[in-house]
C-alpha cells in the first residue's frame, strides 16, 4: 500500500516549500489528511425559530372536515406554526442559525461548513444553505443542502461530527428548516393537521475538556418504503399513507434506538432523555411503551409546534432545555424518521 504522504504529493511540496525559511508558518501550517488525529466533536449550542402565525385546530378542522377532538386524538397537536405572507425559510433559518452561533460564542466568519435540511427550500435553486451563508455573513464556509425527509438534521449531525472529529472542519453550523405548510392539502386531515413551519440550528464544535460530546449515529434507509410519503414534482402536495408510516416509524426508530446505546455501551436507564421526531403524538406513545420508557423521559413538542420535519430534533430539544428536562452530563438520544424511508439514532452528551 502506498505511504498516504505519496497520495498527496504536490500539496506536500506546497506546504514545505511555504514553511522552509519561517518556522513560526510551520508550526501552525495546516496539517495533511494522513496527520490529523481523531478528537471528539461536541453540541456547542442549539437554537430555534419559528413563525409568530398560530393556527388552532379550529381553523384546521373547518378545512378538512373534522372536529377539534379528533386532530388532538389522531395526532396529539393542539396548535401549529404557519408563515405568514412573505415569510420564508430562510428567514426561519437565518433566525435559528443567528442565535445558535450567538450562544456558542461562534462568529459566522469562523464557520467552516452551512448545513441546511430541508424539503422545502424556497427556491429548487440555488440550494438554501449558500443563501443562508450569505444571510449569516459565513464568506469562508462551504455549504450544501441535506435531502433526508424527517432524518435530516440527525444526518447533518452526523457529517458535522464527522468533519470535526477528522480535523477537517472547526466550527459546522447544523440547520433542520421547514415549510411544509406550502406544501399541503388543507383538505386532507391526515397531513394538514400535521404539518408546520420552523427552524432550527446546532453549531458543531471541538468538544471542550469533553463536555457535551456527540456519540455514536446510526442512519439507516430502505426505499421500498418510498411510496409511502410522497411528493411529486408536478403537484408539489404531499400525500402520506399513515397507516404504514406509522407503523415503519415505530419499528425503526424503536430499532435504532436500541441498536445506537448497544454500539455506544449505555443502556435505556443510562439515557436522561429522549429526543424521538415529533412526527405524531401517537408515534411518540407507541415507541416510549415498545421501549419500557417513562413518558416523563420523552420529549413532546408537537402539542404545540406540529411536525416540522428536519426542524423537529432541533426544536424539542431547545424545547426541552426551555422547560428545564436537560441537566448536564446527562445523556440524550435523539432519533428520527422520515420519507425515503430514512431513520437513524444517535446519542449526544447535553454540556449546559
Amino acid at each position: 500500500m502506498r505511504s498516504p504522504e505519496l497520495l498527496w504529493p504536490d500539496a506536500r511540496a506546497a506546504v514545505r516549500e511555504a514553511t522552509a525559511s519561517d518556522p513560526a508558518a510551520a508550526a501552525t501550517a495546516t496539517p495533511m489528511p494522513w496527520e490529523r488525529h481523531m478528537r471528539a466533536a461536541a453540541l456547542a449550542s442549539v437554537a430555534m425559530a419559528v413563525p409568530e402565525r398560530v393556527v388552532t385546530n379550529a381553523t384546521v378542522a373547518e378545512g378538512a372536515g373534522v372536529t377539534e377532538q379528533w386532530i388532538v386524538h389522531r395526532t396529539g397537536v393542539h396548535e401549529r406554526r404557519h408563515v405568514s405572507e412573505g415569510e420564508s425559510l430562510q428567514d426561519l433559518a437565518a433566525a435559528a442559525g443567528r442565535q445558535a452561533l450567538e450562544e456558542a460564542g461562534v462568529s459566522a466568519e469562523d464557520l467552516d461548513l452551512v448545513l441546511v435540511a430541508t424539503v422545502s427550500a424556497d427556491e429548487l435553486l440555488p440550494n438554501a444553505a449558500p443563501l443562508l451563508a450569505k444571510d449569516l455573513g459565513a464568506v469562508r464556509a462551504g455549504a450544501m443542502d441535506i435531502g433526508a425527509a424527517c432524518t435530516g438534521f440527525l444526518s447533518g449531525l452526523q457529517l458535522a461530527a464527522a468533519q470535526v472529529e477528522g480535523g477537517r472542519c472547526e466550527n459546522v453550523l447544523v440547520v433542520g428548516a421547514e415549510v411544509l405548510s406550502r406544501f399541503v392539502d388543507r383538505r386532507d386531515r391526515g397531513t394538514s393537521a400535521l404539518f408546520a413551519d420552523g427552524a432550527g440550528a446546532a453549531v458543531v464544535a471541538p468538544a471542550v475538556d469533553g463536555g457535551g460530546r456527540i456519540g455514536e449515529i446510526v442512519l439507516r434507509c430502505d426505499g421500498a418504503g418510498g411510496p409511502s410519503i410522497r411528493a411529486a414534482l408536478d403537484e408539489q402536495i404531499i400525500h402520506m399513507q399513515g397507516h404504514d408510516t406509522f407503523k415503519a416509524a415505530v419499528q425503526r426508530m424503536s430499532e435504532a434506538t436500541l441498536e445506537v446505546t448497544g454500539r455506544a455501551g449505555l443502556d435505556l436507564d443510562d439515557i436522561g432523555l429522549f429526543v424521538f421526531h415529533q412526527a405524531n403524538a401517537r408515534i411518540l406513545a407507541a415507541v416510549g411503551d415498545r421501549l419500557g420508557l417513562d413518558a416523563d423521559r420523552v420529549v413532546n413538542s408537537i402539542d404545540r409546534y406540529g411536525n416540522t420535519s428536519a426542524a423537529t430534533l432541533p426544536i424539542a430539544l431547545a424545547d426541552a432545555r426551555e422547560r428545564g428536562m436537560l441537566d448536564p452530563g446527562m445523556h440524550v438520544l435523539l432519533a428520527a424518521f422520515g420519507a425515503g424511508f430514512t431513520w437513524g439514532a444517535g446519542v449526544i452528551e447535553w454540556a449546559a
